[in-house]
């Protein structure tokens, strides 16, 4: 339960420096579409810590529910790839990142499954 409290917390903490160096540092720097792919980087970021943060919770009542940990593992993998990839796009202007980030939409989407799963088993 603390790790993913701790990996949820330092992921939000990271996702709002980010967010800020995005505003203010990049506003000049960066090309309105690359500013707003880093900015959907950031949006992603935010919203999967929050949900890092809600696994930390749900341990509390379901310990023995391993799909949850499970399902905060692939929110954090769908964090690095999707976010991270975003990041290094509108950054590098390289697109061969691009590929990249479909893959961490996949683990977003089979986290939150893995999480539904683990709490229906509980139901």
């Amino acid at each position: 339960m603390k790790l993913f409290a701790m990996l949820g917390a330092i992921n939000m903490a990271l996702g709002v420096i980010l967010g800020a160096f995005g505003a203010h540092g990049l506003k000049a720097k960066l090309s309105s579409e690359m500013l707003a792919v880093f900015q959907t980087g950031v949006q992603y970021q935010i919203y999967h810590a929050l949900g890092l943060l809600m696994v930390a919770a749900l341990l509390i009542p379901y310990p023995q529910a391993a799909g949850l940990r499970t399902g905060g593992w692939l929110l954090l993998a769908g964090t690095i790839l999707f976010s991270g990839s975003l990041y290094l796009l509108a950054l590098s202007g390289n697109k061969v990142f691009g590929p990249i980030t479909p893959v961490g939409g996949a683990c977003f989407i089979l986290g939150w499954l893995w999480i539904f799963w683990a709490m229906l088993k509980e139901f």
